[in-house]
């Protein structure tokens, strides 16, 4: 990774892990969808409040734009979110977080069939399940419970979505700035968020503490308005299979949040997945990682050490 890809990966993956948190904070006083719709309003009035003075080119101009804003707008904002918000209704922050390990997964089975200019290793595929372990050993899913386990349930679809939405934005490749794009996208969701909120019969009357307006904001800003052009920066860098690895490290960033600022408990088991995660990271990653390591030990790395990872090829 390039010293601009490893920054985004580590503000996606802190600022969505997170977000988590702050999501299963606010949902105890907001009902799960008007918590998604007014995450996606804060977002959208954020962003194109900046975009509009950052950006002449700040509209979508192109076809590619209007499908990359129509892409993310239904399948990342739109769907993730009220899979997600309501998948959390009934599940922890931190065990939402690690569902979310589905991403890596099946994002290259999108881009098998979507893309042309990634292909996954046998390494890199044994890199990715030993991953998705990592998140069955946090889990500990009950074989008995799995079919009852709605809210996990919601948010691995959401993660499917997410997953979808990014290898799409890659074969879109929309041409406008990445700020203005994520904008638009939230302000294409936000009407259909509310819709749905309306459509569940959930009551609009919330009261307005300050820990609920935190919350709203906190996920807004950081966890939406901030986070999501870092996502998207990060595919436009990497590419989408790489950049939904940061779901390994969401869990990380989603369980030391919760113990230290809701109390939640770290089991024994959690930090094994946690090993077992980024070993499966790392094996993905592993060119990346041997050529960091030469670099600071001051050598040269060794080129055949370092086949066998994602290939590129040219359209």
């Amino acid at each position: 990774m390039s010293r601009r890809a490893a920054f985004l990966f580590a503000a996606t993956a802190f600022l969505f892990g997170t977000s988590f948190v702050g999501i299963e904070a606010g949902l105890v006083s907001l009902p799960p969808v008007l918590f998604a719709a007014l995450r996606v309003d804060v977002a959208a009035v954020v962003l194109l409040v900046y975009a509009w003075y950052r950006y002449d080119a700040w509209r979508p101009c192109t076809r590619a734009d209007v499908l990359g804003v129509v892409a993310s707008g239904l399948l990342v904002i739109f769907a993730n979110n009220v899979l997600l918000f309501v998948g959390q209704t009934t599940t922890s922050g931190n065990a939402g977080a690690v569902v979310y390990g589905v991403m890596p997964v099946v994002a290259p089975v999108f881009a098998f069939f979507l893309l042309r200019d990634e292909r996954l290793s046998v390494a890199d595929a044994g890199g990715l399940l030993l991953g998705l372990a990592g998140v069955v050993v946090i889990v500990q899913p009950d074989p008995a419970n799995l079919i009852g386990s709605v809210g996990q349930g919601l948010v691995a679809v959401a993660a499917i979505c997410v997953a979808l939405g990014s290898v799409l934005l890659r074969r879109i490749r929309p041409t406008m700035p990445t700020l203005a794009l994520t904008g638009w996208s939230m302000a294409v969701a936000a009407p259909a968020v509310h819709a749905v909120s309306l459509g569940l019969g959930e009551s609009s009357t919330v009261a307005w503490t300050p820990g609920v307006v935190g919350a709203v904001l906190y996920v807004g800003v950081l966890g939406t308005a901030a986070a999501y052009p870092a996502y998207y920066a990060l595919i436009d860098t990497v590419g989408p299979v790489r950049a939904n690895l940061t779901a390994y490290a969401m869990p990380v960033v989603a369980a030391l949040t919760g113990w230290a600022v809701l109390g939640e408990t770290v089991a024994p088991t959690t930090a094994l997945g946690f090993v077992v995660v980024f070993a499966g990271f790392a094996v993905v990653q592993r060119q990346a990682l041997v050529t960091a390591l030469c670099r600071w030990l001051g050598r040269e790395p060794d080129a055949p050490a370092l086949t066998g990872s994602f290939e590129t090829v040219d359209d």
